[in-house]
């Protein structure tokens, strides 16, 4: 044992066994451990200004963390080459702001921004000279005959032809009689409110069976619970207030990140925008799913939330929900599917047998915490209806907003808003009952049959399959399509237009899509029809193709123009509230 004498006083020999190298490292290990502690006493503890210098370090080496953690969690989510272009990105929008704040360049960027605002007032402000003006209230009130007239008056004004199913999304029509028995329920409860469930305990009682329907249908468990809500994007700020209430509460995490792929809806971006979480938007995969590997990397202490589509809105792509639930079951982080948009259609498309094989993405997935689903659109209910549900009540909990010492009593409210339109949960109530599980199964295989009709077009037909390209392998409505080559995209939405049709125009990358209603199902064939037209147009084109599309989307793709972009927006938002 001699060695270890001589090691502790500073002459080290080495053990000659294992048993004499695992008790030299104990022993020495503790003596090196009280050589440190003495040392950090003697340094620290010993008087006043030992703990002064404590502080001191201690502050210092908060701040370094607090500024090295980030950049190491950034580094280790996006890498290198992708951390550099994040820079190199903040950066050119940086300068690119500076010189277009320069008078002359200003004065310059507002001519051409002054033509964009005009040609945005002429297509959104429309009016007619048989309408009456009302920018102040009548001096006496119009007569019902009076109103109803002005009301034809206005439907009258030019618009797309939603009724005959040429609209991408948009108008979710069930048919004239349901529409009569909506007309109907919100006749007898125009009044109702959701805040006084007392006062309109029937309301309270159909949003209950609303809420328990829409549950079975995405195979919830006895525990599953939700609330209905006025669209899907309060459904979506509401997955992510409860995701950040409950990593504060469950887990003290104060700076909450969310990540989800790009192609994520923007109430999801709009809701850490409201809520003042991080949002880290991951790449997509080369099947247009979100990039697993990339999600993994995202993932830290702080993240409260993973987000996947079922399908996402741009290219009707249902994400890797059980590839997500892995990492959410092993990091205990709550996964949110967003099938707002799949509705009803990705709620009983397992039941048809349209496909061989359905992906899971509901609650039988056991990672899935919440999921929300819009009534409105494939559910066909009336505008302002969806629903928000999830695995547990804990979880529900964390959306609520409770106040319990108000001067105007104990006030509760379940969701974003106070007084809730009660007509449109009963106009929601009424179609689930009227429409029933055999209904809604007669919708989805009409809709889905429809667009695997589109879907097969583009990949057969010859015009079709030499200029554009399907975006992955859409299951549901949503059939989204790219350009091959110099074919212009844009273009042909713009030749679409002119033929009556309102396909979405989308962008990284640039691309169309259509999502097919049940208006759309009689004229499918129509559609592809004028598709193959119009590109077999372009295409034997010699001319190039101006697209007012093309230049909007070439805008709000640069990064250093992205301010203009940004203020195009403002200037539609703006022209929603002007008077004609």
């Amino acid at each position: 044992m001699n060695y270890l004498k001589a090691s502790v006083y500073g002459q080290p020999t080495m053990p000659r066994d294992y048993k004499e190298l695992s008790l030299y490292l104990k022993i020495n290990g503790r003596y090196y451990l009280n050589h440190y502690a003495e040392e950090f006493q003697q340094y620290y503890l010993n008087d006043y200004n030992g703990y002064v210098n404590l502080i001191k370090d201690m502050i210092v080496l908060y701040v370094v963390y607090s500024i090295v953690n980030p950049i190491f969690t950034h580094l280790r989510g996006y890498g290198v080459l992708k951390s550099l272009k994040h820079i190199y990105n903040y950066l050119l929008k940086f300068f690119s702001s500076i010189f277009m704040a320069l008078p002359f360049v200003k004065k310059q960027v507002d001519k051409e921004l002054n033509k964009t605002i005009d040609t945005i007032d002429k297509s959104i402000i429309l009016n007619d000279e048989k309408l009456k003006q009302f920018p102040q209230l009548p001096s006496k009130g119009l007569s019902h005959l009076e109103i109803l007239q002005e009301l034809d008056n206005l439907q009258d004004l030019k618009h797309s032809a939603w009724d005959k199913g040429r609209v991408s999304g948009a108008v979710y029509h069930g048919g004239d009689e349901l529409l009569e028995l909506q007309s109907d329920a919100y006749n007898k409860y125009s009044i109702a409110n959701q805040l006084h469930p007392d006062v309109f305990p029937g309301v309270r009682k159909m949003e209950s069976e609303v809420v328990s329907m829409v549950l079975k249908i995405f195979n919830a468990p006895d525990s599953g619970c939700g609330s209905t809500t006025s669209g899907g994007t309060e459904s979506l700020l509401l997955t992510g207030l409860a995701a950040r209430e409950y990593g504060k509460r469950h887990k003290g995490i104060t700076k909450p990140e969310v990540i989800a792929p790009v192609t994520v809806h923007a109430g999801i971006e709009k809701a850490c925008y409201y809520f003042g979480m991080t949002l880290h938007k991951v790449d997509l995969g080369p099947d247009y799913k979100v990039d697993l590997k990339k999600v993994k990397k995202l993932i830290n202490r702080n993240t409260v939330l993973l987000v996947g589509s079922a399908p996402n809105y741009p290219h009707g792509i249902v994400d890797d929900i059980e590839g997500l639930s892995i990492l959410a079951t092993k990091y205990n982080i709550p996964l949110h599917v967003d099938a707002c948009l799949g509705s009803f259609i990705m709620g009983f498309l397992e039941k048809t047998d349209i496909h061989d094989s359905i992906p899971l993405f509901d609650f039988r997935v056991p990672g899935v915490t919440s999921i929300s689903c819009d009534t409105h659109k494939y559910g066909f209910a009336p505008k302002g209806s969806s629903v928000i549900m999830y695995r547990h009540k804990q979880l529900r909990e964390c959306q609520y907003y409770i106040s319990s010492d108000w001067t105007g009593g104990m006030y509760g409210s379940p969701t974003l808003a106070g007084s809730r339109p009660g007509a449109l949960t009963v106009g929601c109530w009424a179609t689930l009952v009227n429409i029933g599980e055999e209904g809604y199964l007669n919708y989805c295989k009409e809709i889905v049959t429809a667009s695997m009709k589109l879907k097969n077009a583009l990949k057969s037909n010859n015009i079709l399959a030499q200029n554009l390209e399907l975006i992955g392998d859409p299951l549901g409505s949503v059939i989204s399509f790219k350009a091959k080559g110099e074919f212009s995209i844009y273009g042909l939405s713009d030749k679409l237009t002119s033929k009556g049709w309102h396909f979405a125009t989308l962008q990284n990358p640039a691309a169309l899509h259509f999502a097919l209603t049940w208006l759309t199902v009689p004229i499918i064939e129509e559609l592809i029809d004028d598709l193959v037209s119009c590109t077999e147009e372009i295409a034997n084109s010699s001319e190039k193709i101006n697209s007012d599309t093309a230049s909007l989307y070439g805008v709000a793709g640069n990064v250093s123009t992205a301010g203009v972009a940004d203020k195009i927006i403002v200037a539609f938002l703006d022209a929603l509230y002007k008077l004609g």
